[in-house]
């Protein structure tokens, strides 16, 4: 068994609220949203960190950033919402498997950085 636990919610051993899924991506919910949409949506092979990724991690990180305004818009995020890769301890990482967080709504985020 994995101690990975984004591997472990693809795996279906810890459920999740999923807002879309194919055979490389899943999108779901996070437990502690920051604002009132706010998912994230992983590759499904592991990959710890954007830090990690090389040149054959080209294709699905291309496909994670391009669902990324699809799902958005579905989730009812029409006039824009922001995306977000912590990378590393020193980034705010704390699931070290690579997730992009979607998030917006109306007078829901967090102030810029």
């Amino acid at each position: 068994m994995s101690e990975c636990l984004f591997c472990r919610i693809v795996a279906g051993e810890i459920p999740a609220r999923k807002v879309f899924e194919d055979d490389e991506l899943l999108a779901f919910h996070d437990i502690h949203p920051i604002a009132p949409v706010h998912f994230m949506i992983i590759p499904k092979a592991h990959v710890a960190s954007l830090a990690e990724c090389t040149p054959a991690h080209r294709e699905v990180l291309g496909r994670i950033l391009l669902a990324a305004p699809e799902l958005a818009r579905a989730q009812g995020l029409q006039d824009g919402f922001r995306v977000m890769i912590n990378t590393g301890r020193g980034g705010g990482q704390e699931v070290f498997h690579l997730h992009v967080h979607v998030f917006g709504g109306q007078d829901g985020l967090p102030p810029r950085v």
